[in-house]
C-alpha cells in the first residue's frame, strides 16, 4: 500500500462532496482524504496499484486539479 499525496484546489465541502463519487468508483483508490483546512488543499491517497498520473487524470475527470507533492 502506497500513500500519494497532491496538492488541489479541491477546498469546501461543496467541492468534496462533488469529487466523492469519482473517487470512490476508481478502481485501486482504497481510501482518500482532503485536507481542506491545510493551504495546499492536500488530498492523499491510499491504493495499492495506481500511480500518481492516474490520480491527477482522475481528479481532472472530476473537474479539479491536482499535483502531486
Amino acid at each position: 500500500m502506497k500513500k500519494l499525496e497532491f496538492k488541489t484546489n479541491i477546498n469546501c465541502g461543496g467541492c468534496v462532496a462533488q469529487v466523492t463519487p469519482v473517487l470512490n468508483s476508481k478502481e485501486g483508490i482504497t481510501d482518500w482524504n482532503v485536507d481542506t483546512a491545510n493551504k495546499n488543499k492536500v488530498l492523499t491517497v491510499s491504493t495499492d496499484s495506481l500511480s500518481a498520473q492516474e490520480v491527477i487524470d482522475t481528479v481532472e475527470k472530476a473537474g479539479f486539479k491536482a499535483q502531486e507533492l
